[in-house]
């Protein structure tokens, strides 16, 4: 389980988070809500170890995250894979060879192992056929795709997903949230996914929460949320907050 209680972190002279409390259950999809510049991604860099809060606690596991030394935070975040915005690909680097790289710096596993299990992972996000192609040669879908199953190859426990569908028309945002919501039940995986889209939300969240000025002000199921009378929500459901 994720479990941020009462984090506070400034950047520069913004306080960003103001006291955050967030649970992400196992097994579930939490979708992290707000408008830009809201603190989300930020959220994320706290649960991986990235940054540290201010004041306040961030456990995964019931580990508390800040106080890890290297070591130790490297082998929590083998427990995670992390999809950055557009799959953050390595140019020179084959979509196979991009979603291998975790297995070749953290394991000792074999070629042949890592060879079968790239071709796994890239089967199941549907990019298989392209796994020689380089990521300037491939869409931006395609892209995010290689970039999904570079964060499952190493079979995490979690999925960070900072702003999945960024960039993505309409068609191709809906068969990443597809996707996403698939990996969950393939994987039996926990997601904690930030954005600022409606669609993203309504596709994959188990659970929603809101995020502004630095703290969660409406959290819930979508059925729940619905019925929330909290401005920003229906905002947000509106569609006019995207």
């Amino acid at each position: 389980m994720i479990e941020l209680r009462g984090v506070c972190k400034r950047l520069g002279s913004r306080e960003v988070l103001r006291g955050l409390d967030l649970v992400v259950p196992e097994g579930l999809n939490y979708v992290l809500m707000g408008r830009s510049g809201t603190g989300k991604s930020v959220t994320l860099k706290h649960v991986i170890g990235i940054l540290r809060p201010d004041a306040g606690s961030v456990k995964v596991d019931g580990v508390e995250v800040p106080g890890l030394r290297r070591k130790e935070l490297q082998e929590l975040r083998r427990k995670m894979g992390y999809l950055f915005q557009n799959g953050a690909l390595i140019n020179w680097l084959t979509v196979e060879e991009n979603v291998a790289l975790p297995l070749v710096e953290n394991t000792r596993m074999a070629r042949s192992e890592i060879r079968d299990r790239v071709q796994e992972t890239l089967k199941v996000v549907g990019m298989d056929h392209a796994a020689r192609q380089f990521p300037p040669d491939v869409s931006g879908g395609m892209r995010l795709r290689a970039g999904l199953a570079r964060a499952l190859v190493g079979r995490p426990r979690y999925v960070l997903y900072d702003e999945p569908n960024a960039g993505l028309d309409p068609i191709m945002a809906r068969q990443i949230h597809e996707l996403i919501a698939h990996v969950r039940d393939r994987f039996q995986v926990t997601g904690l996914l930030v954005t600022h889209s409606r669609q993203c939300a309504l596709d994959t969240g188990d659970r929603i929460g809101v995020l502004d000025e630095g703290r969660i002000v409406a959290e819930g199921t979508m059925e729940e949320m619905w019925q929330s009378t909290h401005p920003l929500v229906r905002s947000f459901l509106s569609g006019h907050a995207d």
